[in-house]
Parts: C-alpha cells; sequence; structure tokens
C-alpha cells in the first residue's frame, strides 16, 4: 500500500529499548489516516485514565501522514500527540512544518512512540534504519538553535532535521515546546514539557528512501491542479505567502484582531505599523518547508535600532509575535522580531507563556503588584528589557518568575488580590493568539477545540470562506446563527488535513483542496473510491474520539462553558466588537455545537448513535 512505510518506532528510553513495530490494520489506516487521527487511536490504546502527562508511561507520539514528505503542495506536516500537559485531562496535540516530518519518512518511519525516562539527558539519532539514543549531557542547557547546531556537529550531518527543547521544556514550564528546523515548533498541547520529563534533549532525524505511491500518474496530476490554484485562497494570496503576516496587518488592524496588552483593547496601530517596518526596513528572507511554494516563514535581520545586526528565524503567522511583544506593549520592530525568536530559542510558546507576562504587565500597570512582587522588575507597557528579563525568570522557575511558569490560571489564583479577573486563558491554557472576540466563530471553536485553546474549527469571519465546505460567504463576526454549525464543519476539514500530512496553510479556503486531497490520498494508497465525504467522515471521526478521550480522562464538560478567562467573552473597549459581549450567546453556541455533534447537550457527551456513525461504538 503506497503513502505509508508501514512501519513504527518504539522506544522505551527507561530500558533503552528500541524496535520496530507494524502500523495498525489497514482499516483502522483508512479510519484515522495518519497525523492528529492515528496518533490519537494509539495514544487512546496507551495510557489508561489515570495517566499523567509527565509520567513515564505516557507517550511521547510522533506520526507522519501519508502525504507527508510527497509532492503534493504543503506535505510537510508531522504531529505530536500526547496527554496535555497545559490543559488538564484533556489530549494534546501539535503540529510542526519544515522538514522533519519529510525526513523520518525517508528514514524508513511512519512514526515514533517514546516512552519511559531516561536516566541521563539523551538525544535520539534516526537514519536511515539505524536508531541510535546518545548521550546529551554537553547539550542539557542549551537553547533550540544551539541544540540543533550541536546535534548536527555530533552527527557530522548538517542535512539532518532536528526537533529540540530548550531550558522551558528542562524545567518543565507552562508553554514549553520543541522546536524544529530554527523556523517551526510543535507548539501546543505543553510537548515539550512531556519531552523534558523524560530527559529527552532531541530528536535528529535523516534519511536517503522514496515513499511509495501506488498510482502516480493520477498523483502526480491531481498534484499539480491543486498546487497551480493554490493562490487562489485568499488566505494565502493575501497575506500568508512571503514571509507570511508581514504582509496582513492592515488587515488585522482592521478588523481589530490584534491582541495586546493583555487583551486590555483591541486597536494597536502602532505596532502594526511597525510590523510594516520591519517587511520594508529590514533585510527578511522568506524561507520555505518540503514542497512548499507558499514560504511563509522566514529570517529577518534588523538593520536599526537597539537590536541592529540581530538575526531572527520566525514562523509564518501573527500569532507568535502578537503574544511575545504586542501583548506586552513592545512597538520597537527589532524587539518585536527579538522577542519572538527568543520564545523560541529558549522553547517556549508565546501564545501561552505570553499570556503569563501580559497578565503581570497589566497588574503592575493596575497596581495589583508592585516592585516588590517583581524582584524590582519595572513591568511597564512596552518596557522590553523588564520583559525579556521577566521570561527568562519564568523558565528558570526564579523568583516572581516562579509564579509566572504555571501559567496565567494558576500564576493569578496565586497572586490573589483580584487578579483572577484579568487572567487570560482557555481551560488554563493558552490559545491561538490574534483577538477574537472580533470573530466570534474563532473563539467559539477554540472554546471547543478537543485539544485546549488552538485552531480547529473556525468558522468563516475572518481571512478566507470554505468553499468547498458551501460556506461562500463571510458571516458576520457577531452573529450567533450559523456560527456552531461552521465551526463543526472547518473542525471536521481542519482534523481531516491534521491528519494526512498537509500544513493546513495549503488547503485552508483553497476551492477545490477537499477534493484534491482526498483524490491524492486514493491515488497514495490504492483507495480509489476514497471521497471528499469520506475526508470529512474521517474528520468528524476525529473529533468525537478526542472527545472521548477527554472524558475517559476525567475531562469535566461544563469547562467548555466555564473554565476560561472571562475577558474573552467580555465585549472590548473599543473597536468593531466594542459593546459586543460573547458571553450572554455562549451556553446557546455551545450548546448549538453539542447538538449539530451529535452529543447529549447537557452532559457533552457523544450519543450512542454518534458514537457508531463514527465507527466508534467499541470505544468507552
Amino acid at each position: 500500500m503506497g503513502g505509508y512505510l508501514g512501519k513504527l518506532l518504539r522506544i522505551d528510553l527507561s530500558k533503552d529499548d528500541i524496535r520496530e513495530e507494524k502500523l495498525p490494520e489497514e482499516s483502522t489506516l483508512r479510519q484515522f489516516i495518519g497525523g492528529t487521527g492515528l496518533g490519537a487511536r494509539i495514544l487512546y490504546n496507551e495510557v489508561g485514565p489515570k495517566t499523567q502527562p509527565t509520567d513515564a508511561e505516557n507517550p511521547l507520539i510522533f506520526m507522519t501522514g501519508p502525504l507527508t514528505g510527497t509532492t503534493v503542495p504543503c506535505s510537510s506536516n508531522s504531529t505530536v500527540v500526547t496527554v496535555n500537559a497545559e490543559v488538564d485531562k484533556m489530549i494534546g496535540t501539535s503540529h510542526s512544518h519544515g522538514f522533519w516530518g519529510a525526513q523520518l519518512k525517508f528514514a524508513g518511519y511512519d512514526g515514533v512512540i517514546i516512552k519511559g525516562k531516561a536516566k541521563r539527558p539523551v538525544y535520539l539519532s534516526i537514519n536511515d534504519g539505524k536508531v541510535e539514543i546518545r548521550d546529551a549531557k554537553k547539550i542539557w542547557g542549551k537553547d533550540t538553535h544551539e541544540t540543533e547546531d550541536l546535534v548536527k556537529q555530533d552527527l557530522r550531518n548538517p542535512n539532518a532535521s532536528v526537533g529540540a527543547i530548550g531550558p522551558a521544556g528542562e524545567n518543565q514550564v507552562f508553554g514549553a515546546f520543541i522546536e524544529v528546523d530554527y523556523n517551526h515548533s510543535w507548539a501546543k498541547g505543553g510537548c515539550g514539557k512531556v519531552m523534558g520529563s523524560k530527559n529527552l534533549k532531541a530528536i535528529a532525524v535523516y534519511g536517503t528512501g522514496t515513499i511509495p505511491i501506488a498510482d502516480p500518474a493520477t498523483y502526480l496530476a491531481v498534484s499539480r491542479k491543486w498546487r497551480a490554484k493554490l493562490f487562489d485562497s485568499p488566505s494565502i494570496g493575501n497575506s500568508m505567502a512571503r514571509a507570511g503576516i508581514l504582509f496582513g496587518y492592515k488587515y488585522i488592524e482592521s478588523q481589530n484582531i490584534l491582541a495586546n496588552r493583555n487583551f486590555s483593547t483591541s486597536s494597536f496601530p502602532e505596532y502594526a505599523q511597525n510590523i510594516d517596518r520591519i517587511k520594508d526596513e529590514f533585510k527578511v528572507e522568506p524561507t520555505s518547508c518540503w514542497a512548499c511554494p507558499i514560504s511563509c516563514s522566514y529570517r529577518a535581520r534588523v538593520t536599526s535600532g537597539p537590536k541592529k545586526g540581530f538575526l531572527a528565524t520566525l514562523s509564518g503567522g501573527g500569532e507568535n509575535t502578537e503574544a511575545a511583544a504586542a501583548n506586552v506593549g513592545i512597538t520597537d520592530p527589532g524587539w518585536i522580531v527579538y522577542m519572538t525568536d527568543l520564545y523560541d530559542r529558549l522553547g517556549m510558546d508565546s501564545g501561552s507563556m505570553g499570556l503569563s507576562l501580559g497578565l503581570a504587565f497589566e497588574l503592575y500597570e493596575k497596581g495589583i503588584i508592585t516592585k516588590d512582587d517583581t524582584d524590582g522588575l519595572e513591568l511597564t507597557w512596552g518596557n522590553a528589557e523588564a520583559a525579556e528579563a521577566l521570561l527568562r525568570k519564568a523558565v528558570k522557575r526564579e523568583g516572581f518568575g516562579a509564579v509566572l511558569a504555571e501559567g496565567p490560571k494558576k500564576a493569578a489564583e496565586k497572586i490573589g488580590r483580584g487578579a483572577e479577573k484579568y487572567a487570560v486563558h482557555v481551560k488554563g491554557g493558552g490559545l491561538n493568539y490574534h483577538d477574537w472576540r472580533a470573530a466570534w466563530s474563532v473563539m467559539l471553536g477554540q472554546i471547543v477545540a478537543g485539544a485546549g485553546g488552538r485552531w480547529e474549527g473556525y468558522g468563516v469571519d475572518v481571512w478566507a470562506v470554505e468553499p468547498d465546505l458551501g460556506l461562500t460567504k463571510f458571516h458576520n463576526a457577531h452573529q450567533v446563527e450559523g456560527k456552531a454549525d461552521a465551526v463543526r464543519m472547518t473542525q471536521f476539514k481542519k482534523l481531516w488535513e491534521d491528519s494526512i500530512g498537509i500544513c493546513w496553510i495549503g488547503a485552508w479556503g483553497c476551492p477545490g483542496a477537499l477534493g484534491w486531497a482526498a483524490e491524492c490520498i486514493g491515488a497514495a494508497t490504492g483507495w480509489k473510491d476514497f471521497s471528499a465525504q469520506e475526508a470529512l467522515a474521517v474528520g468528524e471521526r476525529v473529533v468525537n474520539l478526542q472527545r472521548i478521550f477527554n472524558l475517559r480522562q476525567g475531562f469535566e464538560p461544563r469547562r467548555d462553558f466555564e473554565d476560561l478567562g472571562k475577558r474573552l467573552i467580555e465585549a472590548p473597549p473599543d473597536g468593531v466588537a466594542k459593546g459586543k459581549p460573547l458571553g450572554p450567546h455562549l451556553e446557546k453556541m455551545i450548546k448549538e455545537y453539542y447538538h449539530l455533534m451529535g452529543w447529549d447537550e447537557k452532559t457533552g457527551k457523544p450519543l450512542a448513535k454518534t458514537l457508531k456513525k463514527a465507527g466508534l461504538e467499541g470505544l468507552k
């Protein structure tokens, strides 16, 4: 069967044991495909209800899809699945790009399952079927970029792709992630914390193999058709291409979705203007992932200001820069790219720890905390030096930083004095940045997402419509009608794309992409009758699998309604969402989503007929 290599690696770090095993049977592959879907299905079998994220038996599952490493546009996706270390009692999923997923398949494997805890710091080398557990003592303590360089030097292989944790993962800090190829990361689910708990510093992959394709002629023809139409998507053609979001900030500011200063306002024109300065004045070089014509990631050399000469290596999208800089009021363009890059080097998701820093800065502004609390730091909006110092303290769990190291919700509870009112979070975890109070469907999608606040269902309020789903017109951002269904349908499509091995940007809003992806799966694997309808059924199955996994782990559905920062469902004081709070409508929208999903509206549990339809009736 094409698309797959047919093998998984299973590694027990406690025993220094390395084994190969076969992929699940074909019927299971067709149900869950790969990536998030297959990773979630494996995780369900691997853990019990009492498994905690940092338990040695909690697996860290790296999974590709059957399109990863092929000629399909943007076929660079690889996924990490584990018990969520950021949001209690939920599955954790995260996606990365670059070259890691493709190199893993060229090395001969569809995925890697890692359990146990090494007795010493180690890293893994996977190269054309040769797998080694190597000593990482000299690398422990290094940042992610230093680690990537040192691992390549140690292996004498500059072409290896390296995924690495930084000090944040080593210290098991809230929001710790795994950096990949300088510009990318597995950022959500606290996967860096899980990796650090295993004393695993990095995973280097490299291979020279090929990926079998059942019907190469059809596969190539559909791939070419898809690539030719890729830029017809407004989300790609208008903003994400050519160094990512740097070309999209006029739109972001006009829609009042620029997240800044702990969400205390929805407008920050000075910041948006200075993003334009990065684009126009700095030396910006787009960089590409495997098989990607979009090149949304980039390198930016600062050419003026206090950070002149600094080289930042950043991913596409603006969420990372807003969380790292705008959320503490930083507007200097050099400091914007420096702080975003610093989060990456420390191995930290700015969309998580950035919320902790934003909380601290606002509490300082309001006099709830003072220099006596902050180790003498003046946390005034825009004080970049203080933001950097506080971030480094959080990563090391030093002084006031140790309070922030557990995330905004727990930090606010520890600080007290009414701080809880200002904590921005989704179920205690981070979210995918921009200010979604001006785009209710995206906010709803973050709240009901099965793996915590992240992109799953996104609706059609901003950026792009989804013509393949019949969603051909933008919704009024503050209407209630139609939001739940748009979130549900786009969630099916997104989780399908997260399972097949492509970057979502290569399909988001692209007319025809849903059908082309299904055709490519059929041509790759030999499943000639695979259709767009079956593709959406895969996504629906994964949504339900995530839900029953969470419920089994002890997740309480009332958290969908209650466990989030109140600021997110209040109206901002300015902008297009002024006077339009989501809060009064949230319960109705969530219950409508439950109903459309075939879940009990009171308990949030999938009905028996829903699980049967999804082919999950044997799971509880």
